[in-house]
């Protein structure tokens, strides 16, 4: 079987390969899927540049321990493990399997049962595979963590990428007024998604122009931890989904320190994957948010489609199509 693979750290272009295997038997409590569809996370940037280098420490210091890309899937059950009693074969699944493992940009995967669920009938195979791990960001950060409210102002930080497209649906749900800061490339997509206000990030920085909003969703995190309280209405929330280390250990640290002498709240989410999934089709399946596809492209087109994930010019989410 094709399975796509990084063995040194460069520019994905160069070390992304497409390697040849054999197929693999499931383990006890695996089951075996043909993957349909995978799409592209902030993990294979990272894991292919070994950039921020304090990801060496997990990825490996020189070169990746196991260089196995993708966390998404969609696909079909086509074996069980001895002990695998969730699914038959057959059934159509979907999830983000990065709790049990990685190497979605392939033709099959094992994975242990629990990494998968049911994917609705309803749902194209791409859709499937592009929403496990951004609408759960977005709907664990939004809702568990920001404890959205009806009629909110909320600024998303990054909103032309897969969690902001499914963060600003779901605020609007909620009737929210929504802001979005992204590149000037995708403004225009952004406010026919439905922003109600744009920003360009590389011209303007939010926390500095005197707006106050009651919940920040940040894809970025690159700024001062700090800095973000400027941008808070009292008893404001911001909630940081991934970023640079170095940032995200500062708010670790400011988001203890600042209840001693504020009403605003600085979080980090810790994602519990595919928590919410379920909730997010029944939104799909019923019309009322959809997902937004860069795509889909050939597994082929890996490297190169790392490399524009990088270089953050998609609009929505980047999916390949796997054909066999």
């Amino acid at each position: 079987m094709k399975t796509i693979t990084c063995k040194s750290y460069g520019p994905p272009e160069k070390v992304v390969k497409i390697t040849e295997i054999a197929l693999p038997s499931p383990k006890d409590n695996e089951v075996l899927i043909k993957i349909h569809a995978t799409s592209v996370n902030d993990y294979d940037w990272s894991l292919v540049r070994g950039k921020p280098y304090l990801y060496r420490l997990l990825f490996g210091l020189f070169k990746p321990k196991h260089g196995l890309l993708g966390m998404e899937l969609s696909g079909t059950v086509a074996a069980l493990g001895a002990k695998a009693t969730k699914f038959k074969v057959g059934d159509m699944v979907m999830g983000d399997t990065s709790n049990f493992g990685f190497g979605t940009f392939a033709e099959y995967i094992n994975i242990d049962e629990k990494g998968v669920i049911r994917k609705p009938e309803a749902l194209s195979f791409e859709e499937a595979a592009a929403i496990p791990h951004a609408s759960c960001l977005a709907l664990q950060a939004l809702k568990d963590i920001g404890h959205i409210k009806k009629g909110q102002k909320i600024l998303i930080n990054g909103g032309g990428g897969g969690v902001g497209t499914i963060g600003l649906q779901l605020a609007k749900l909620h009737n929210c007024e929504v802001t979005g800061v992204d590149s000037q490339e995708k403004l225009p997509m952004m406010t026919s998604l439905g922003f109600d206000q744009v920003i360009d990030y590389k011209k303007t920085n939010f926390t500095r122009i005197g707006k106050r909003y009651d919940l920040i969703l940040d894809c970025k995190s690159n700024k001062a931890s700090l800095s973000y309280l400027k941008a808070l209405n009292r008893k404001g929330r911001y909630v940081s989904i991934g970023g640079r280390p170095f940032n995200l250990i500062g708010l670790l640290l400011w988001g203890k320190l600042v209840p001693l002498f504020s009403t605003k709240r600085l979080k980090i989410l810790a994602l519990k994957s595919n928590i919410g999934l379920d909730y997010i089709c029944d939104l799909i399946v019923q019309q009322k948010i959809r997902c937004h596809i860069d795509g889909p492209y050939p597994l082929e087109d890996a490297g190169r489609l790392i490399q524009y994930f990088g270089e953050g010019k998609h609009k929505g989410k980047i999916v390949m199509s796997i054909k066999t």
